[in-house]
């Protein structure tokens, strides 16, 4: 069953198939409240990250009106559907105005059923399922690179500019995981004379076969992950062990720790994968700092999309006023420069400008240039 038909059926058994809104709707009189929606309570960093971009707007006379600014957030995890009722919860209960996620594609699949509905706008800082945006709702919005942009990016580099042709997959069985490797499947197809071949792993790869029929017994010009942190970690001895000067490539996930300043990162060296420009530029090192002070740690990419996409809502709201209606017409037509770059959203809402490849030396992403 696909995850729209399953989206669907719990709409309706929970009875959540609500009346959509006129768009007008507005918040507490002195108050406007942004909704906030993570993984799990573990995953702080991306909370930490928006809490920060209220933060910073409050010190500068908040959004619309001086009126105070509320960051409601809540953690989807638990039972499958818990996305949905907690952005139902949002919209009705807490009447935001606007909506951010930094969900897995399968929670952002049910926050976006919501919000699709309801007419609020919906911020994804985190999913890149092609699937999200392949909805057409004209309200949501994407601040990440999807899985077609960043599978470009990994393809030009691997088969235009370095002219390798066979290429080993390593993903998951996680959903993200799978959707990223068959958009990159896609695009390889596209470059003559390539070939590809998956291998996929139950877990995060902790138990790694050392006799993975067509890897050992095949020579690969290249690697490519799709996973965590962790599953990378695990993977890349068994990987090196076959052929130590083999390039691996990853998808931005790779970067999906919390905090990057740990083991894992130093266990990643080497590894070319894609990013955004943040940490290059003096936006980006005031924003390190200032969340090194709040919370003790420096930040990655979790916490940097996060604080861009209340940054951008917050922005949107000074020009056009706390209204859902004018916020998703100002989000549609906006340019925005936030710590992770200058972007737009295209018709589908997803992130105008092209992703850049990185690569991981000394446990820190640094330019691929300046290898």
């Amino acid at each position: 069953m696909s995850i729209h038909i399953k989206t669907i059926l719990l709409i309706v058994f929970t009875g959540c198939f609500l009346p959509a809104l006129n768009g007008t709707a507005q918040n507490n009189k002195d108050t406007i409240n942004i909704g906030f929606l993570f993984q799990n309570k573990e995953r702080s960093a991306a909370k930490n990250g928006a809490e920060l971009a209220i933060l910073e707007a409050t010190k500068k006379g908040g959004a619309f009106e001086n009126k105070k600014l509320r960051l409601i957030t809540y953690s989807v995890e638990g039972l499958w559907g818990t996305g949905s009722k907690q952005s139902v919860k949002l919209v009705f209960n807490d009447n935001v105005l606007a909506i951010v996620g930094s969900l897995d594609g399968r929670n952002a699949h049910l926050a976006e059923q919501v919000t699709a509905k309801t007419k609020v706008a919906f911020i994804s800082a985190h999913a890149t399922d092609m699937t999200l945006s392949a909805a057409f709702v004209p309200w949501y919005f994407r601040c990440v690179p999807n899985d077609l942009q960043q599978a470009q990016a990994i393809c030009n580099e691997i088969f235009t500019k370095r002219k390798l042709k066979n290429v080993a997959l390593f993903g998951t069985e996680n959903y993200d995981s799978k959707q990223a490797m068959a958009t990159f499947i896609k695009i390889a197809q596209s470059f003559t004379g390539t070939k590809t071949k998956q291998f996929v792993f139950n877990g995060n790869g902790e138990r790694v076969d050392k006799s993975v029929a067509g890897f050992t017994d095949s020579f690969f010009d290249a690697v490519v992950l799709f996973g965590t942190p962790e599953f990378a970690k695990n993977i890349l001895p068994f990987v090196k062990k076959q052929n130590a000067e083999q390039p691996v490539f990853a998808t931005q996930s790779l970067l999906d720790n919390q905090k990057p300043e740990t083991q894992i990162m130093q266990s990643l060296n080497n590894i070319i994968t894609v990013s955004s420009c943040f940490g290059e530029t003096p936006k980006a090192s005031d924003f390190q700092q200032k969340f090194q002070e709040k919370f003790g740690y420096q930040p990655g990419t979790v916490a940097a999309y996060a604080f861009d996409a209340i940054s951008l809502i917050l922005e949107t709201i000074r020009k056009s006023g706390a209204d859902r209606n004018k916020i998703i017409d100002a989000i549609q037509k906006g340019n925005f420069n936030g710590i992770t770059g200058k972007f737009s959203f295209d018709k589908n809402g997803n992130r105008t400008d092209e992703p850049k490849l990185i690569t991981i030396k000394k446990g820190k992403p640094t330019a691929l240039n300046d290898e």
